[in-house]
């Protein structure tokens, strides 16, 4: 595809915040059924409270990544994938590759499907895992606004399992827990500081990877506001599902940019103030509180309790444990919000990668336009399934196991983005729109942190 330049257009007035809300609710959807629900209680099961502060961490460092994402999607009107390519035709090759191959592994849906399993006692619940991926699939393809359908099913799921989670920690937690998540926060643990002796890296590394979205998925997020109409997002079409709309000649993928005037500098810090507020409030806050008060509920149920049990099978005594303190119903209940918001997490987490897989090909290819991406990314939403699908057919079917796969290679990825994001942001934007010190500051940190991470990972588990 030939890259149209950037056109000149009038920077439209800040949305009212209510109108702002959504975008946020699903990147950190795309957290919640993985880093929130699976990695982070099944840590701090094993080794306390004193862990939690790489998940505060890490949600703290992506909420600057976001942010910087958003920044260009809201002065260029398209998704930094387009900025990218702009740059270095050759990335568009490499997001494909590190999209599609860190994230096929099926494991937020097969521990959804296991928990549904275990309620229902189904033994072969990978049977149930390729029938979510394709109810994934069928949800994705025939909602009239994909937009919309992904955004109301995230709201929704967030504001009911959040809030329910809240409620059960409160009611459950007593001082001295409360006093252990304090610690914990500032890394002091249980006779250890910061990383306890044993502890597994790959584990703690995926943990911190998808402490909030994860990999590539982050960089979703300038799709999804750009949908939303955020600044110059205002000028670009939307994908509708496969049985609405016949023509997708209004969908521009290519984006527009304001003239630096006196006024548009004002006008575009009054958004960057705004989004600003959406996402701390939506994503950071909400987010750390989640992984907190989750990370503390397993710590007030079965910190210690799990002994040799694999796998998710820590969430199953979680839930008996909760009905023993409370009603058999509210253990029940526990079980199926974490499987309803696996589930939300696997919808959000394919159509954030088809966005992008999508959304690359066209740009590497020399054949296809702007008018073929909701063909595109259909197909590469069903191809995903079909990969799903076929990893569960050769046998792997361990959630935990294929979380872990997926974490850690997204971890390397997220090294990779942190970096092309703020030489993004540095060399494309006009100068008044540039990132602050303190947002560059955060940004290197960020990019050295999952590097030396990911480095000395790879390193130990090859050595």
């Amino acid at each position: 595809m030939i890259l149209r330049p950037l056109e000149i257009k009038e920077l439209p007035k800040p949305l009212p915040f209510s109108k702002l809300i959504g975008p946020s609710f699903i990147i950190l959807g795309l957290g919640l059924g993985s880093g929130e629900l699976i990695l982070w209680p099944n840590l701090v099961s094993k080794f306390g409270m004193g862990i939690i502060w790489g998940a505060i961490l890490g949600v703290t460092f992506q909420f600057f990544m976001n942010m910087e994402i958003e920044r260009y999607a809201l002065a260029h009107g398209e998704s930094v994938f387009i900025g990218f390519a702009r740059k270095l035709k050759w990335l568009s090759i490499w997001f494909i590759l590190s999209t599609f191959i860190p994230w096929i592994w099926p494991g937020i849906a097969t521990a959804s499907a296991t928990i549904i399993g275990n309620l229902f006692g189904i033994s072969n619940a990978h049977y149930i895992s390729i029938a979510l991926l394709i109810t994934v699939g069928l949800i994705l393809s025939f909602g009239s606004i994909l937009y919309k359908t992904v955004e109301q099913f995230q709201t929704w799921v967030t504001i009911i399992g959040v809030s329910f989670i809240i409620f059960l920690t409160v009611y459950l937690a007593e001082s001295h827990h409360w006093v252990a998540l304090i610690k914990g926060a500032v890394g002091m643990g249980h006779n250890y500081w910061f990383l306890p002796i044993g502890l597994p890296l790959a584990s703690f590394l995926g943990a911190l990877a998808y402490a909030g979205a994860g990999g590539n998925l982050n960089l979703a997020q300038s799709s999804y506001i750009r949908e939303k109409g955020y600044g110059m997002g205002k000028y670009t079409g939307k994908i509708k599902g496969l049985l609405h709309g016949k023509h997708d000649e209004d969908i521009k993928i290519t984006g527009s940019r304001f003239e630096p005037t006196e006024e548009n500098i004002k006008t575009f810090k009054d958004w960057w103030k705004v989004i600003n507020k959406e996402h701390a409030l939506i994503f950071w806050l909400t987010g750390t509180l989640t992984i907190a008060l989750l990370g503390l509920l397993a710590f007030t149920t079965i910190y210690g309790k799990v002994g040799d049990r694999k796998d998710i099978e820590f969430v199953m005594v979680e839930s008996s444990k909760i009905s023993q303190l409370t009603t058999p119903f509210i253990g029940i209940f526990f079980l199926i919000v974490v499987a309803v918001t696996l589930f939300g997490t696997q919808l959000g987490v394919f159509d954030a990668t088809s966005r992008i897989i999508s959304e690359n090909i066209i740009l590497s290819s020399s054949k296809l336009e702007e008018r073929h991406i909701r063909s595109t990314y259909y197909i590469v939403l069903w191809l995903q399934i079909l990969a799903g699908i076929i990893i569960l057919s050769l046998g792997l079917r361990q959630p935990l196991q294929l979380i872990i796969i997926s974490a850690v290679l997204n971890a390397f990825t997220m090294f990779v983005h942190v970096g092309l994001t703020l030489w993004l942001n540095l060399t494309s934007l006009d100068k008044q729109i540039r990132p602050s010190f303190f947002r560059i500051l955060m940004m290197v940190l960020a990019f050295c942190f999952y590097g030396a991470f990911s480095i000395y990972t790879l390193v130990n588990q090859f050595s």
